[in-house]
């Protein structure tokens, strides 16, 4: 991928990363690079090593070998948690949230010290279904409802780059709407972001640029709109899409 829009380094990136459990590599070499304020998205069939490789990029799991990059320094030595101090926001599969606690505690959780305030007003502007219901548990707000609230760290923490990992699953049609609003929210505003998501042609709208990944390794990379054309992904997405 070869890009000229910025003379920033990138916000992430990948240099032949390698990793996964128990001493057996799920991913291998995988080279990738997110450039600074841009969008892109990483595609592959259940299996090809998409949630490990953000999981090796945030560091809840250690890569074996290779490099990773954030905002042009080596995070290779940090921990998950140092890693969102230098701008590096996870936003996990499965609805990251506590659910014993306040829709308003979840938030000031994801807010820097000193921001409460201004936290608070970004997630209701953001989602303001969330303004509704800030005093209510977090256990009992509807799936959509508890996914847009693990996705509020990405609006609140001014993050230099955010993984997504599988927003709309299991979400209902009129959901996932909103959710992919917000993903181009992010986009808007300048935020970077790396984006594993199911739904193939919302994915690469809302994206600059794409890799493919199967078995581990990248197949295939380059621009989002060429990509929807691939042959290489037409049978992904008659799956999918």
């Amino acid at each position: 991928m070869t890009t000229t829009s910025s003379e920033q380094p990138p916000a992430l990136e990948l240099q032949g990363v390698s990793g996964g459990y128990d001493g057996a590599d799920v991913v291998h070499d995988v080279s990738l690079t997110v450039p600074a304020g841009e969008a892109v998205v990483l595609l592959g069939p259940n299996g090809a090593g998409k949630t490990t490789l953000l999981r090796l990029a945030c560091g809840l799991q250690r890569h074996r070998s290779g490099r990773v990059l954030v905002g042009g320094r080596d995070v290779g030595d940090l921990t998950a948690h140092e890693r969102a101090a230098v701008g590096l926001c996870h936003v996990p599969e499965g609805r990251a949230i506590f659910p014993s606690l306040s829709v308003r505690d979840n938030i000031l959780l994801s807010a820097r010290r000193g921001s409460e305030a201004d936290a608070l007003e970004a997630a209701v502007t953001a989602f303001p279904v969330l303004g509704q219901r800030l005093k209510a548990r977090a256990s009992t707000l509807s799936g959509g409802q508890q996914q847009m609230l693990a996705l509020v760290p990405a609006f609140v923490t001014e993050p230099r780059v955010v993984l997504v990992d599988e927003p709309s699953l299991g979400l209902a049609p009129l959901l996932v709407d909103a959710i992919f609003e917000f993903l181009a929210q992010l986009s808007r505003r300048g935020v970077a972001m790396l984006l594993v998501e199911q739904y193939v042609t919302r994915a690469l709208a809302v994206s600059k640029w794409a890799y493919v990944l199967q078995r581990g390794r990248v197949q295939v990379h380059g621009a989002s709109s060429e990509l929807q054309s691939s042959t290489l992904l037409a049978s992904y997405f008659s799956r999918t899409a």
